[in-house]
């Protein structure tokens, strides 16, 4: 087994395991290894792998695992492969996928793969009961989320409130800040996780040891720069923008035809892969997979990417050009480069697309993801810093740190006949103010604050009053992915901030909950709006602002126990830019290489600002590790298995950021 599926196999009894780990990583394999274990010594009875489309399904195919030296082989009888039936991807238009379920769970074989969209309707049809002692095992986990339009996130809270099945969930992008959370807090603590980063995945490598990020900024239409990213001694990935993203002509397979031009010359179509054969200028032919056109076309083409040939040699093809498809699950180890055009605002959809190019594959030593923007309407610095920002952001992804948002709790002041001060909540050493300001932290897990408003408006009906107790956290990640909202912060310089705070803020609040009182909507906008104030206060420095007419004056207890129990990436002192460089009438801002060296380095940045050890201790734990170094040669590490070994190393990082402090 390799590094992360050992690590994986040793928790292979727990019932619920949470496996975080960079696509190209051998999540699929090491599933195969805790399955059959389940399967053979833990009782259980079946397994149902449970994947986001078709595609993926490939991914658990029969492998001889004895060949490596496992005590049994992974095999699945055809028929329960679902995801080679047709019409799988549509269980609605044929029903005879959600048929199979029941018929398998009848039948004496033990493993069965289909698609989410299966699984769902036959859960729908079956019912919880019928998958007691099953192992469900669900694939690219970051489908699943708390939201009430998704239906796996609420047929999975069913699944661990019954607490008759074993779950293994896997991810390589289990992100809090993507619009609504995958887990309650609640569910999430029964998982016993496996995180494995993208440093040590590099680290392990015999080949690829580096990866490289550019944002490039054109003028004008895409495909009269596309030329000057896409290089076509690479082997590429080519994803064209929505054709309702603001980068596209709205001819899809114009976009695409146009792209061939800039490579060569069409010479034909492979009668046999579906395959376009362009000549370049120096003579040599390049295969382009189009994954854009029309159904038929696609189908035989996805065939023949699914060639076992497209893994095993290099030049199966060369370049594929993709709309919504090749994003996630889709293996193909020889690409080098991931190249996406129109601005991503989702963080699991950017790593998501990096992984494509970040498996090993021999004499492939560098990777890299391009994403080419529409110039925005900003200054180079503001575009500079947003970006410095997206590349830390990134980065974090990448070692599967989340950003977290703090949990507020807003509520009108209250009269003094009301005030308490054994509230749970600490009001600083003069206690509850009964005339003034109050600012509330209670301590634990992640920070609580308390915040009394003057004016703000009280939610009438009891789900009203839960939104604005509970679901504020995910409000605000909602407005901060809402792509709208974000294209307006970073390319227009003339937005009129009340339409983020008072429209979009307002609609986003519709759309979740339409069923609210408008009072009710109105006073969850509030705090949504506050929540986003109180953590700009926080990175800015600022101790009183204005948010919606609403003064908030936020005292320095307030802005430190915000900084001091989330992460925000303009927060971490680093900067990933390596160099600004002309591009075309506008500019490309490339970031540093990310080898095994700057994630460990921004890992460590990201672990001391998480911190909370007191000099003394961390002195003391300094000393122990300067002991282990001696005995075994090498400093503790803050990703070791050993409890220990990681308290030291967090003790290493925590007395560096006080000396700094202090020098400072």
């Amino acid at each position: 087994m390799r590094e992360m599926q050992a690590r994986a196999y040793a928790k292979r009894g727990y019932q619920y395991l949470l496996i975080k780990s960079p696509p190209a990583s051998g999540k699929s394999r090491a599933l195969m290894f805790i399955a059959l274990d389940k399967l053979h010594r833990q009782g259980v009875k079946k397994a149902i792998i449970v994947v986001p489309e078709r595609s993926i399904g490939g991914s658990f195919s029969n492998t001889a695992l004895s060949d490596y030296g496992f005590w049994t082989d992974f095999e699945v009888e055809p028929k329960w492969n679902l995801c080679n039936a047709p019409g799988a991807d549509d269980p609605r238009a044929n029903k005879s996928t959600v048929k199979a379920v029941g018929e398998f769970l009848e039948s004496e074989d033990r493993i069965l793969i289909c698609t989410h969209a299966t699984f769902r309707f036959a859960f729908e049809e079956l019912g919880v009961e019928r998958f007691d002692d099953c192992l469900i095992a669900i694939d690219e986990f970051h489908h699943v989320s708390m939201s009430e339009e998704n239906v796996l996130g609420r047929q999975l809270a069913e699944i661990i409130t019954r607490d008759k099945v074993h779950v293994v969930a896997m991810t390589g992008s289990y992100f809090r800040g993507d619009a609504v959370p995958v887990l309650s807090p609640g569910d999430e603590e029964k998982f016993e996780t496996v995180t494995y980063t993208y440093y040590e995945q590099l680290n392990g490598y015999d080949y690829l040891k580096s990866l490289s990020l550019g944002y490039f900024f054109y003028s004008g239409r895409y495909l009269d720069a596309v030329s000057d990213v896409l290089d076509p001694a690479l082997k590429t990935i080519v994803h064209i923008p929505s054709v309702n993203a603001r980068e596209s002509t709205k001819d899809k397979n114009k976009e695409v035809s146009a792209i061939m031009e800039h490579l060569g010359t069409w010479q034909m179509q492979d009668p046999d892969t579906g395959f376009h054969l362009i000549k370049t200028a120096d003579g040599r032919t390049l295969k382009v997979a189009d994954l854009v056109e029309d159904e038929r076309e696609r189908e035989r083409v996805m065939a023949s990417l699914k060639d076992e040939r497209a893994n095993s040699d290099r030049d199966w093809v060369d370049i594929i050009i993709a709309l919504g498809m090749a994003k996630e699950g889709f293996d193909w180890v020889w690409c080098e480069h991931a190249l996406t055009v129109g601005y991503r605002s989702s963080l699991t959809e950017i790593v998501q697309i990096i992984g494509r190019a970040t498996r090993d594959a021999k004499d492939k030593t560098h990777a890299r993801f391009t994403n080419l923007i529409a110039e925005p309407d900003a200054t180079e610095g503001a575009v500079t810093d947003a970006i410095n920002d997206t590349l830390k952001a990134v980065a974090a992804s990448l070692l599967m740190e989340q950003v977290l948002v703090p949990n507020f709790k807003f509520t009108p002041k209250r009269p003094i006949e009301q005030a308490q001060s054994e509230d749970g909540f600490h009001y600083g050493e003069s206690g509850y103010d009964k005339g003034g300001t109050n600012i509330g932290v209670r301590e634990g897990g992640h920070a609580e604050f308390h915040i009394e408003i003057a004016g703000l408006k009280e939610p009438t009906s009891e789900e009203g009053k839960r939104v604005c107790d509970e679901d504020i956290k995910e409000l605000v990640a909602a407005v901060l992915q809402d792509k709208p909202t974000v294209e307006q912060a970073l390319f227009n310089t003339e937005a009129i901030p009340e339409e983020t705070t008072v429209v979009r803020t307002m609609n986003i609040v519709r759309e979740r909950y339409p069923n609210l009182p408008s009072e009710d909507q109105e006073a969850a906008r509030q705090r949504v709006v506050a929540a986003m104030a109180m953590i700009e206060a926080a990175n800015t420095g600022a101790s009183a602002l204005e948010a919606d007419g609403i003064e908030l004056k936020a005292n320095t207890r307030l802005l430190d126990g915000i900084r001091k129990f989330t992460m925000d990436v303009r927060d971490l002192n680093v900067d990933l830019i390596d160099s600004i460089n002309p591009f075309q009438t506008a500019y490309a801002i490339l970031s540093k290489t990310m080898d095994e060296k700057v994630l460990r380095q921004l890992q460590s940045v990201i672990s001391n600002k998480k911190l909370n050890i007191p000099y003394e201790e961390a002195r003391t734990l300094a000393i122990r590790a300067t002991e282990f170094k001696k005995e075994r040669g090498h400093s503790p590490s803050p990703t070791s298995k050993d409890p220990w070994e990681r308290r030291m190393a967090e003790g290493l990082a925590a007395l560096a950021r006080h000396v700094a402090k202090k020098n400072a």
